[in-house]
């Protein structure tokens, strides 16, 4: 898909968009091994103009895997690795003072940081402190920073992809359960098979390394993105969505036993969005141009999961987020 023509249809573009999707995962296929499932929920993320976190050990190609999105997306990348020294100026950019070597005259010039690319790899973002991670994701909302008082537009399209380290959570500064919500997806990244990894070992060794090729400009993620949300989506799947994220909340007048005894906060009204919103992508990215009932269950677990605190009771007891979750589905 190399243009999105203005004299096609929805349904056209649609259809396009699908046959795309083809493309893309054949390109990334070049770099990244399997993940299948973790490299379209990225791209829903995308398409659907929000952000997400990704949970993973160490060593799963996370780096890789974004970077070769990023070239499939034809979209300027930076990484940031944070770490506890790390301060919002290093992420946002510095004014500096330069002088005129002819007339001595001084000036200020702002220096941009590493946010001012498409695609951010916020690298272990639990490892900073809350100062620097409030001002990331100021950014993430507002798209755009401030500094010495003048306001710096992030140029579209803007993806922050936050990782988080399960394993050690030691010096770490876990994000706070309102800044979580601010993430479109909770995205986890597990092992591979063990087929899969020896593909990935065979390839990654050997001398011959193939980049992905570029599938969209950024010109065609911005229109995409505009695209997402013209996908109607009816009331029947507006409702089923609203009613899975209110079965969540333990206060809500109709709540079950398993909300008021298993979940300490439940969802807000941001999931009900983010569920449309996403399922509007995901529609789109299987080349349907409208919301099913399939696309907010496929969805419900990496929307739901960062939203959704188990009780104390239901913790100790090894039940976790994607159990509830699942419990919750069975009643859609």
């Amino acid at each position: 898909m190399s243009q999105l023509p203005e004299n096609l249809s929805g349904e056209e573009i649609v259809a396009r968009v699908g046959e795309s999707r083809k493309k893309l995962k054949a390109e990334l296929s070049k770099a990244v091994v399997g993940q299948d499932e973790v490299i379209e929920l990225m791209i829903i993320s995308i398409l659907a103009r929000g952000h997400a976190l990704l949970t993973g050990v160490p060593g799963l190609g996370k780096t890789l895997l974004v970077r070769s999105l990023a070239e499939a997306f034809s979209l300027s990348f930076k990484r940031i690795q944070f770490t506890p020294d790390l301060m919002p100026a290093d992420i946002m950019g510095t004014e500096v003072v330069e002088e005129d070597t002819a007339t001595g005259h001084r000036s200020f010039r702002f220096v941009k940081g590493p946010i001012f690319a498409n695609i951010v790899l916020a690298d272990e973002i639990n490892r900073t402190p809350p100062k620097t991670q409030a001002a990331l994701l100021e950014a993430m909302e507002e798209r755009q920073v401030t500094a010495a008082g003048e306001t710096h537009t992030l140029a579209p399209p803007f993806f922050v992809l936050a990782t988080q380290n399960p394993i050690e959570l030691e010096g770490t500064y876990p994000l706070p359960e309102a800044q979580l919500d601010r993430f479109l997806l909770n995205i986890t990244m597990d092992y591979l098979p063990v087929a899969d990894e020896v593909k990935m070992v065979a390839a990654t060794t050997s001398p011959k390394k193939e980049k992905p090729a570029a599938v969209f400009s950024g010109e065609e993620v911005v229109a995409l993105q505009e695209l997402v949300r013209q996908v109607p989506v009816s009331t029947e799947v507006a409702e089923a969505a609203v009613r899975l994220t209110a079965s969540s909340r333990p206060t809500h007048s109709d709540a079950s036993t398993l909300a008021k005894e298993k979940i300490k906060w439940g969802a807000g009204s941001r999931a009900s969005q983010a569920l449309v919103l996403a399922g509007k992508a995901r529609a789109l990215l299987h080349g349907r141009y409208a919301v099913s009932l399939e696309d907010i269950r496929e969805l419900a677990a990496p929307v739901l999961r960062h939203r959704i605190i188990p009780t104390f009771q239901a913790e100790a007891e090894g039940i976790k987020s994607d159990d509830l979750i699942a419990e919750l589905l069975k009643g859609m």
